[in-house]
């Protein structure tokens, strides 16, 4: 309820050490109903996953314990090459537990024409409303356009992403926020190198936000720029120039077998004023240890400039993240 207080995630005792967003609950995760009404349209009612394209702007979480999950409603459509989502969702179940929850009266449109391999048009408007998260809302319209083609031996893949984001029913003050995104991929046998760039910009005082999106992946594992509210943004906005190599080795082995190896490097910048903000490295192993068990070693390691010109904001403060995981699927 409002100006209710509840207990850092971390506990009282461990505040002082970076937040570690899985915490001690218990919650249903999903309770839907879903009606095929036709080939071209399907109907879901109740606690369900919503995941769009990449998940850039709406997704779920789900490599945290508890994924995040949408209360509401919600129709698919598909004719042809046309395909169409639309969502009005009444409560957002998010990854830090019941209590740190929005009450939302948001609404979702995707729509995407995919007339050939090598285009597919894609247009969104989310309209983001949240009662007990009012600075989170906003109204963000965009357009993408994707594809993939094969030439000799190797395929090449690209995406090209342009949206606006605005203040909505004057829930906070006005802001007008562009975001950008741009990358070329070329894979060769078990070799993938990707060159992206993504802009979320600022105005000094609000950064363009995504707060339904699957953060973690983008601008960094190290997750260094996630605000209040779990978006990533910084109020000078960021620009994320980064590199990433994917290689799928073939071993033909017992165990450990399926193997996938990540490497990526980000430089950040100061949208507002160009400058120097960090650099990142993500280093991610997986591999099936079984046909059931699988492990990932995960790291990212986040250093900030040691100095930043007059002018701009402070970057956030330095640091390193390791992860070991296993998933055991029946």
């Amino acid at each position: 309820m409002p100006g209710a207080t509840t207990a850092p995630l971390n506990g009282a005792s461990k505040s002082k050490y970076p937040i570690i967003n899985d915490p001690d609950v218990t919650e249903l995760n999903r309770a839907q109903l879903t009606w095929v009404a036709n080939p071209a349209l399907t109907l879901t009612a109740g606690r369900q996953r919503i995941l769009l394209d990449d998940q850039r702007f709406v997704g779920n979480v789900g490599w945290r314990q508890d994924e995040q999950t949408f209360d509401g409603v919600r129709a698919d459509m598909a004719l042809g090459r046309f395909k169409a989502t639309y969502a009005y969702v009444t409560r957002i179940n998010r990854i830090l537990g019941e209590e740190k929850d929005w009450r939302s009266d948001s609404q979702i449109f995707n729509a995407t024409w995919s007339p050939a391999e090598a285009l597919r048009l894609q247009g969104f408007v989310y309209a983001l409303d949240f009662d007990n998260s009012p600075v989170n809302a906003s109204l963000t319209k965009g357009l993408k356009a994707s594809g993939k083609t094969w030439v000799g031996l190797y395929q090449l893949a690209y995406d090209a992403t342009w949206a606006n984001q605005s203040d909505y029913r004057h829930r906070t003050a006005a802001f007008d926020l562009d975001y950008l995104e741009a990358s070329v991929a070329g894979t060769f046998d078990i070799y993938t190198l990707k060159l992206g760039y993504e802009q979320l910009d600022g105005d000094g005082k609000r950064g363009f936000t995504t707060p339904l999106a699957t953060t973690h992946g983008f601008q960094g594992w190290a997750d260094a720029w996630v605000s209040p509210g779990g978006n990533k943004s910084f109020v000078d906005g960021i620009k994320d120039t980064n590199l990433t190599l994917n290689v799928k080795p073939r071993f033909k082995r017992t165990y450990l077998f399926n193997t996938d190896l990540v490497a990526r490097y980000h430089d950040f910048n100061d949208q507002k004023t160009g400058a120097d903000l960090a650099h990142e490295w993500d280093l991610q192993a997986t591999a099936a240890i079984t046909t059931k068990l699988s492990v990932q070693l995960k790291y990212a390691d986040f250093q900030r400039e040691a100095t930043v010109p007059l002018g701009t904001a402070a970057p956030p403060a330095s640091r390193t993240k390791v992860w070991l995981t296993l998933e055991y699927k029946l």
